[in-house]
């Protein structure tokens, strides 16, 4: 697959990659602005060591760059990630106070610059996606968990020490379900993928089921899947009210793997947003999207932001 960019002639490439819960998404974004060669691997899980998953990402990497001139790396990491590019904390990784850019620049022999995968995600829609001449929006990303960005000025906002946006552990239910980030009650265990195969179960859904089994069942009308994107999408547009009352954002974008449902997801979350939005009889009703990049769009923001720290 090839996607054309805004850009110049031909000469040289940024890699990005979206390192999330359950997988790496990488590609090549040439100076022309074309992103071609896709790779996907898996993302070791917390039970291994963080030099697991910098194996994994090294290795996509040397991939992708067999035979071009790279001269920079992206990442987006499923985390938080503070301004010098060490992943201080990943609920769904084994990073804890990680100099992730500092390991990967010595590995390499590279330039790398690592920012929260929701943040890259947001650069994406702004050049290129559901944003695109939005000076305020807010961004959600669902996967295993919950990413978020906040957009203002038409600038990704990340906060005093870098870790604004991580809207997925704002408590919604006291005293809730345990999240892996060690409270409880947190909105992406009641609005996630995981939180997704959850509902289905909940609902009689056989065992073994997936999320991609999920999607395609409800896509078929079969109750218990409709059911369980009834339940998710309706805490998406719960988590939603709260950022448009926090943030006042002309539109919501929703990007990440989840997002790949489309309306199945957004109709029920648009529904909860109207009815839980404060205020709402008496102010405009905040655009609630699919981001446009679709689940490629933290890969798409990583290359970007790569390409940006080196262009003059």
């Amino acid at each position: 697959m090839r996607r054309t960019l805004p850009g110049g002639a031909s000469a040289w490439s940024t890699i990005g990659l979206d390192v999330g819960g359950t997988k790496i998404l990488a590609g090549i974004l040439d100076q022309d602005g074309t992103l071609a060669e896709l790779r996907a691997a898996e993302t070791p899980g917390r039970q291994n060591l963080p030099r697991a998953v910098e194996d994994a990402m090294v290795r996509v990497v040397g991939e992708l760059r067999a035979g071009r001139e790279v001269r920079a790396v992206g990442v987006g990491a499923a985390g938080f990630v503070g301004r010098e590019g060490t992943v201080r904390f990943a609920p769904h990784v084994s990073w804890r106070d990680e100099p992730l850019q500092r390991r990967l620049e010595e590995r390499l022999g590279l330039p790398v610059v690592v920012d929260n995968d929701a943040n890259v995600t947001a650069l994406a829609e702004l050049e290129l996606g559901a944003a695109r001449g939005a000076r305020d929006a807010v961004c959600i990303t669902l996967g295993t968990g919950i990413g978020g960005a906040v957009v203002m000025d038409g600038d990704v906002r990340r906060g005093t020490s870098g870790l604004a946006g991580e809207f997925g552990h704002m408590q919604v239910v006291p005293q809730g379900r345990p999240c892996p980030c060690g409270q409880n009650g947190c909105w992406e265990q009641y609005c996630s993928g995981t939180a997704l195969r959850r509902a289905a179960r909940e609902h009689g859904a056989p065992a073994g089921t997936e999320g991609p089994d999920v999607t395609a069942a409800a896509g078929a009308g079969v109750d218990w899947a409709l059911r369980a994107f009834e339940d998710v999408g309706g805490w998406l547009g719960v988590g939603a009210a709260a950022l448009c009352s926090a943030l006042d954002p002309e539109v919501v974008v929703v990007g990440g793997g989840l997002s790949g449902a489309g309306e199945l997801l957004l109709d029920p979350a648009r529904a909860a947003l109207a009815e839980k939005l404060p205020g709402r009889e008496h102010r405009p009703m905040p655009r609630l999207v699919q981001a446009a990049c679709g689940p490629q769009a933290g890969m798409i923001g990583a290359a970007l932001l790569a390409r940006a720290s080196i262009d003059p």
